[in-house]
């Protein structure tokens, strides 16, 4: 079922947002070449647990589509992963594209966002430009929500950008509604058509998280740890993600980063 969230309840959920962008922001600034995946890991617990208000939404989380309970307070993709990594024991080197989800409830209100970018100074351009898109599409796709358009709007723009740029779009996983609980209705696809589908209105709350890889829109799960999904191809991915909620004065980003520029305007 969608809920509706009334801008009371909108409003309880920014610290939840707020708190996952600012994580994020500070992760994004340390991490470096010999950063251990581990560390990371480490670091948001710590973030967490400093917080009496705060719980993780990955810690036990237990779906259909992973293999057992996730045991970690982060995603952390890593090259030809792009969704679900598991933090292992392993130091970033110079060139790595990582991918950072973070998802944590504060005050029973969830927030959820992900950043992906490369670390030393081997930067490929084609990762950065795989990145850029991600960005693009998140930025288009916010854009559009907005009360009285669709979902399919949101889903076309991301599907049009990623197409613009020749990148394939995987359907199985895309964006969600966001609440109390961490994936909840309605499913936001990474393509679509315009028109069609659930007629935004004020106090929807979504997650809208535009992924793809560079030549493949094929992934399989990693039998190391049961949840890591990589391309099929051995290419890269890229990932970005934020917290929106539809109002009648436009979209409010709610996990906004503290330095993030403005992307609305």
């Amino acid at each position: 079922m969608i809920e509706l969230k009334s801008a009371e309840e909108i409003e309880a959920m920014r610290p939840a947002g707020a708190f996952v962008g600012k994580i994020l922001e500070h992760l994004r600034e340390t991490t470096t070449v010999g950063t251990n995946l581990l560390d990371i890991d480490n670091y948001v617990k710590g973030q967490i647990e400093s917080r009496p208000d705060a719980q993780s939404c990955y810690v036990d989380y237990a779906p259909d589509f992973g293999t057992g309970p996730f045991k970690h307070y982060i995603c952390t993709s890593v090259n030809d992963a792009v969704l679900h990594g598991m933090p292992y024991d392993y130091d970033l080197k110079d060139g790595d594209l990582v991918s950072l989800d973070l998802a944590i409830n504060v005050g029973g209100w969830v927030g959820d966002s992900a950043i992906s970018f490369v670390v030393g100074e081997n930067k490929r351009p084609e990762d950065l430009r795989l990145i850029q898109c991600t960005e693009e599409a998140l930025h288009a796709a916010i854009r559009k929500a907005v009360p009285g358009n669709r979902l399919g709007d949101i889903s076309a723009t991301i599907g049009e950008i990623a197409a613009g740029y020749g990148y394939p779009v995987n359907l199985e996983f895309g964006g969600h509604g966001v609440g109390h609980i961490m994936h909840g209705e309605p499913y936001v696809a990474n393509d679509g058509r315009a028109g069609r589908g659930f007629r935004l209105r004020p106090g929807l709350v979504i997650a809208i998280e535009p992924w793809f890889f560079e030549t493949t829109d094929e992934l399989y799960q990693d039998e190391r740890d049961g949840w890591t999904l990589k391309s099929v191809d051995g290419s890269r991915g890229a990932h970005s993600e934020h917290t929106i909620a539809v109002t009648e004065d436009g979209p409010i980003v709610l996990t906004r980063r503290p330095n993030e520029k403005d992307f609305l305007r």
